[in-house]
């Protein structure tokens, strides 16, 4: 449905999406995990046209970025971090509003609506205005609207944010429903962890505009088949000479080793570039107890504040 190759964008000469290479099958949720900064709501401004790409090539549904962007555009939606509605407008009217945006009327315009209404369970505050609602009830009118004209793909960056617990179920199994039922292809967007492990089929982990970890989901939560070594850098130099050594995944701060048959071969070839290039081991790990455990491990647990 979905394939990225070698994407890159900078700002100021500085790349914020790095050689991004990611396949997201039809159908399936891919949880896209990574901390504050790491280039997640860019990826998916550019594949949503919002945000232009520098380099690379993507394609959805067999469309070409650069040259059917509309056909990709009328094939998506995007849920965005930030309230997408008008707040001194009713729930109702937002709908009213956003649909005729996308070219509904008459009937099918209150077709999408009741359905919109009945998947964001909005018929208590229908006739509220938007401002005067709670955090999770935005959330799910923000939500709703996305959904007005069905579409094949749903781009959800950080949709439970600032809400109470009730309503974040309440969305996760709402986007669940939506997968299951319409078979939508969802790319979720977050740095909640525990939401990525319950929502997701896929689970691709960005940091520092790279992709450094992409699998299914039970692949990703049994990675007890992998050696973390935690090192304190890694220059480039080092991370071109690992390239021909299969079975390893090379992230900011440290490697994944795969236990598979060229296990024995690969560590005594990884420790003897250690010893020529000087790289200080801080940490050694066989197996994750969690997602949370491997992200950090991927990722380090230094704060991000950019």
């Amino acid at each position: 449905m979905i394939e990225i190759a070698h994407l890159y964008k900078f700002y100021d000469q500085r790349p914020v999406l790095n050689d991004v290479t990611l396949s997201v099958q039809e159908g399936s949720i891919m949880g896209l995990l990574g901390p504050n900064g790491a280039g997640k709501t860019t990826l998916v401004s550019i594949l949503t046209g919002i945000v232009p790409k520098d380099r690379g090539q993507v394609h959805v549904n067999g469309w070409d970025l650069d040259k059917d962007l509309k056909s990709i555009q009328s094939q998506c939606s995007i849920v965005p971090q930030s309230f997408a509605f008008y707040p001194t407008l009713t729930a109702y009217e937002n709908l009213v509003y956003f649909g005729a945006l996308y070219g509904l009327d008459g009937r099918m315009l209150k077709a999408r609506i009741d359905r919109a209404v009945d998947i964001g369970s909005l018929q208590a505050f229908l006739h509220k205005k938007a401002e005067k609602c709670s955090g999770g009830m935005k959330r799910r009118l923000n939500l709703a609207i996305g959904l007005l004209h069905n579409p094949r793909i749903l781009y959800l960056d950080e949709p439970t944010v600032g809400v109470d617990t009730q309503s974040r179920n309440y969305i996760l199994e709402m986007i669940k429903k939506i997968n299951r039922e319409q078979n939508t292809t969802i790319i979720y967007a977050s740095h909640y962890m525990d939401e990525i492990e319950h929502i997701s089929d896929d689970i691709a982990i960005i940091d520092e505009g790279r992709i450094i970890l992409h699998d299914r989901k039970e692949a990703v939560l049994t990675h007890t088949g992998k050696v973390s070594i935690q090192v304190e850098s890694l220059s480039t130099s080092f991370c071109d000479r690992l390239k021909h050594l299969e079975g390893l995944q090379i992230g900011p701060k440290g490697i994944l080793v795969d236990r598979n048959e060229r296990f024995h071969t690969n560590m005594m070839q990884l420790f003897t570039l250690f010893e020529q290039e000087h790289v200080e081991i801080k940490d050694m790990t066989f197996g994750y107890k969690n997602l949370e455990d491997l992200f950090l491990t991927l990722t380090s647990v230094t704060l991000r504040d950019r």
